[in-house]
This record gives C-alpha cells, structure tokens and sequence, in this order.
C-alpha cells in the first residue's frame, strides 16, 4: 500500500484531520497554498523602500550638521591656541627688542607684516608659522581669515602699553571673535 494510501486508511475516521493533512501535504488546495505565508514572494514594498530612504536621509543630515559642527569647534579651539602662542612669542620679542612691534595690522591689510616679523629670515626666530597658517602672505587663523594685531592697543580693551591680537573667526559679530583681551 502506498504512504497516501496509509494515510486515508488511518484517518478516515477523523475528518478534520484528514481535511488539514489533506490541505497543506496533498497539493490539491493550491489556492489555499499560495495565501500561505510560507508561499508568498519575498520582497520589499515601495512604502518600506520609501521609509528606510528617509531614515537614512535624516540621519545623514544629523551626521553632516554635527560633523560641521566639530569641524567649527577644532577650528575655534585651534585659533584660540595660535592667539596664545603668538601671544607668547610676542612676550618673547618685547623681552628681547624692550617693546612689541609697533603698528595697526587688520584684515584689511594686504598682509599681516608685523605678525611675519616674528619669523625673520635672519636672527631668533619667535614663532614659526604653518604651511596651514600662511596664505598669500597673510598669517591666517583656522577660518581663513587673517589674524589681526594693533600695538598699542585699544584702550577699552587692553590698555595702550598692551597689543590687541585676534580672529575674527569667519563672522562680524564681534562676541564670537576669539581674542587675546
């Protein structure tokens, strides 16, 4: 006798399991196959698509924003560490030529001449500047712009007998200029 043989002859009097043996090993309910889970193509729906390329998209951005707003932080805390080393070295100059060098240094300068004097080509050297620090003769901070230096300084600020050194940090307001004052 064959297996299925075996099977009606054993469940004969139990219907209900004969129908559900009958329906999912027997194939001849194909209808009821194919709505079966196990039968059902695998794919993703345009809709899942859709939501996994959004999420994706805004994390993206969460990266880009908080990236570029490292990218700000380093380049500030870079600056703030150039002021005070060129500050130093201009301590270091006072002490040797018995004053800072004399003059009013701004952006607006072609280039920042009194900052380059602390680097001559001859004698001591009080501060060496970066490839990364240096742009068309202009001693530039992190942002790109140049540093700026007036001797004697403003006297709101520092005091006339003090100089005045700071980076505008890439902006005009003023309350975010990183500087020595």
């Amino acid at each position: 006798m064959s297996t299925l043989g075996r099977f009606f002859a054993f469940n004969h009097t139990n219907p209900s399991v004969f129908s559900s043996r009958k329906a999912s090993r027997g194939g001849r309910h194909l209808s009821h196959m194919n709505s079966s889970p196990l039968f059902r193509q695998r794919g993703f729906t345009l809709i899942e698509l859709l939501v996994v390329i959004t999420v994706i998209a805004i994390l993206a951005g969460l990266i880009l924003n908080t990236a570029g707003y490292i990218q700000k932080k380093g380049a500030r805390s870079r600056a703030e560490a150039e002021i005070a080393a060129l500050s130093a070295a201009l301590e270091s100059y006072k002490a040797d030529m018995g004053d800072y060098p004399r003059g009013t240094n701004t952006g607006t300068t072609a280039n920042n001449y009194i900052l380059v004097s602390l680097m001559p080509t001859s004698g001591k050297v009080y501060f060496e500047f970066d490839k990364g620090m240096t742009n068309a003769g202009n001693i530039v901070d992190p942002f790109g712009t140049p540093y700026n230096y007036q001797f004697p300084g403003n006297t709101n600020r520092s005091g006339s007998n003090f100089f005045d050194l700071w980076s505008t940090a890439g902006t005009t307001n003023t309350n975010q200029w990183i500087k020595n004052w």
